[in-house]
């Protein structure tokens, strides 16, 4: 009985000296531990400082950038709504420049007033709805001087300088158009 006796006593003493150990590494490294642990908590301070400041940065940014789009968006409308108020302009003018022809040409059948309107419409049509500046150009030149033309003949007709005569500049400048629509 002693025996068992003497080593719970020596396992109550074994235990005893591993918690003096203990006590006493942790009494040796306390200031030690008190330093890592506030590192520890002001690197997590410092983290959150600055996850703080970069997303106000970024909500900043969110905002600029929210802002430019939306006075983009304003000048894109407003840049839209101008083109169409232009193209309706277009349109009114071609619509008076059929009527001159009419009246101008009395005796010209309806069709040949049409089709030259029509032919007016489809170059602003083809002018407006050209992807590269080039063909926008390009068409817008056909345009002007195809409208000239017209109104050209149509001044003369009107001045009486022309009689009878069908409006053969502008008949060919439809043919030539054609023929160079047909090639592209």
């Amino acid at each position: 009985m002693k025996s068992l006796k003497d080593h719970i006593h020596n396992i109550v003493n074994l235990i005893h000296a591993v918690k003096d150990k203990n006590l006493l590494w942790q009494t040796k490294n306390q200031d030690q531990q008190i330093k890592l642990s506030h590192a520890r908590l002001l690197a997590e301070k410092q983290l959150e400082a600055e996850l703080a400041k970069k997303s106000s940065q970024l909500a900043h940014e969110i905002a600029l950038l929210k802002t430019r789009q939306q006075a983009e968006l304003v000048m894109l409308k407003t840049r839209c709504n101008e083109d169409v108020k232009d193209y309706q302009q277009y349109l009114e003018s071609l619509n008076q420049l059929k009527l001159a022809i009419q009246t101008s040409y009395a005796h010209l059948p309806d069709a040949i007033a049409h089709t030259i309107h029509h032919h007016a419409k489809s170059l602003l049509n083809m002018m407006w709805e050209a992807e590269t500046q080039e063909d926008k150009i390009k068409y817008e030149a056909q345009l002007i001087t195809f409208m000239t033309t017209v109104h050209e003949e149509t001044r003369l007709c009107s001045a009486g300088m022309l009689g009878e005569k069908l409006p053969e500049n502008t008949l060919k400048l439809i043919d030539q158009n054609k023929s160079q629509f047909l090639l592209n």
